[in-house]
């Protein structure tokens, strides 16, 4: 076997685990893709503008290649693409120069680990990565940063925040500063199938959700809890912001009014798209394990449990990438629309929103290739870039 069919083979299992649960789940029949997909209305007042997307035209503009590409973002203040690799480096990439590693983890990248998360703090004073360590659990560690963009302070390296994992597939691991500053992370249900331990439904449980922090030390703790958040007065702990995701693989706040998007990776049988409009979601329970999408899984639905704005099938990929509304000007046509793909099928696609809504859906005719299209990025104009998993970095240009 050549080094790259390893490669393309770890890659693959890499979301196959994240999806299908090999051994643990029976994938269902490929159904019509008229029985799969759903758009169903969010609870929400009109929030974006209608989107036509019949005349959009976009490309893939290639930016760089690294070794295995999970995130992207930015730094305050400096134009340069920080980019974080499954292996554990984080690169600047400046015009086509990509850096010696500015930060390395230690991390294993069995079954679905690796550094799978990075931001920098609103001020760009410090630098996140989430990842998985040696053992496979999941840590969030912080270093402060200096005048430049390649420089972080090793000796400032501290962990903020460490969750224990049951097994090695559904991690979650993004994150992402808000809105209001704090940062938000996401943590699959620990893994196997079926949410063997009922993780996702339990407030006392880090795993199954998105959890809010102020991640800087708090006197003698490690992080802050928000007072506001929903069992930041019990109940349940205290960083847990939304419950009830399987394995969410990247999220987004729309910049223009503060919409939170989630891509959640299914079981068997469907994907689903979240949409939880600015000021609504506090203590929201996207489901899981009760059902998948919009299918009764182990049970109905938990009362008040908020249903997916978009859904698909098994025949359209198994993996969802949840991606970004797009706000910059590049691709006029393109304003308010959802961008989002799915690993398994490599296809870049968007939905039209209106009043909260899904009221159009399309493939924007391109792609990374199947099993490879991992995550997307948004930059300090709004403009997107695509990474695949096998190498390229893009950025999404008029067609």
């Amino acid at each position: 076997m050549t080094r790259r069919e390893a490669l393309l083979g770890a890659l693959l299992a890499l979301v196959v685990a994240a999806c299908s649960d090999a051994g643990g789940d029976t994938t269902p029949e490929p159904r019509a893709r008229s029985e799969t997909t759903t758009t169903t209305e969010a609870p929400a007042p009109p929030t974006t503008a209608s989107v036509a997307l019949d005349e959009v035209a976009v490309g893939l503009e290639g930016v760089a290649t690294l070794d295995a590409p999970v995130a992207l973002v930015q730094r305050r203040g400096f134009d340069e693409l920080v980019v974080a690799e499954r292996g554990g480096a984080v690169r600047v990439v400046d015009g086509g120069r990509v850096s010696a590693p500015i930060v390395e983890v230690g991390t294993t990248t069995d079954g679905e680990r690796g550094l799978l998360g990075i931001a920098f703090s609103p001020d760009g004073s410090h630098l996140y990565l989430s990842y998985t360590d040696e053992r496979g659990d999941s840590r969030l560690d912080e270093w402060a940063t200096g005048p430049g963009i390649e420089d972080v302070d090793p000796a400032s390296h501290r962990n903020v925040l460490s969750v224990d994992q049951p097994f090695s597939n559904h991690n979650g691991g993004h994150i992402v500063f808000g809105p209001d500053g704090l940062l938000y992370y996401g943590l699959g249900d620990g893994g196997a199938a079926g949410d063997p331990e009922g993780r996702a439904q339990n407030p006392d449980e880090l795993l199954g959700k998105v959890l809010r922090i102020d991640p800087r030390r708090s006197g003698d703790d490690p992080y802050a809890v928000p007072a506001d958040n929903p069992f930041a007065g019990g109940g349940g702990r205290g960083e847990v912001y939304i419950t009830g995701v399987r394995n969410p693989w990247r999220f987004s706040f729309d910049r223009q009014n503060g919409d939170l998007w989630i891509g959640d990776v299914g079981q068997g049988a469907e994907e689903e798209i979240d949409l939880l409009p600015a000021g609504r979601a506090a203590g929201a329970n996207l489901g899981w394990d009760r059902v998948e999408g919009n299918r009764p899984f182990e049970g109905e639905a938990p009362a008040g449990a908020v249903p997916p704005v978009f859904t698909y099938g098994r025949d359209e990929g198994y993996s969802v990438t949840g991606g970004y509304v797009y706000r910059g000007s590049a691709i006029p046509g393109l304003g308010g629309a959802y961008v989002f793909g799915d690993y398994g099928a490599g296809v870049v696609r968007a939905l039209g929103i209106e009043g909260g809504r899904v009221v159009s859906e399309r493939s924007l005719g391109v792609e990374t290739g199947p099993a490879s299209l991992v995550s997307f990025a948004e930059d300090a104009d709004g403009e997107l870039y695509v990474l695949s998993l096998e190498g390229p970095v893009y950025r999404l240009v008029p067609g």
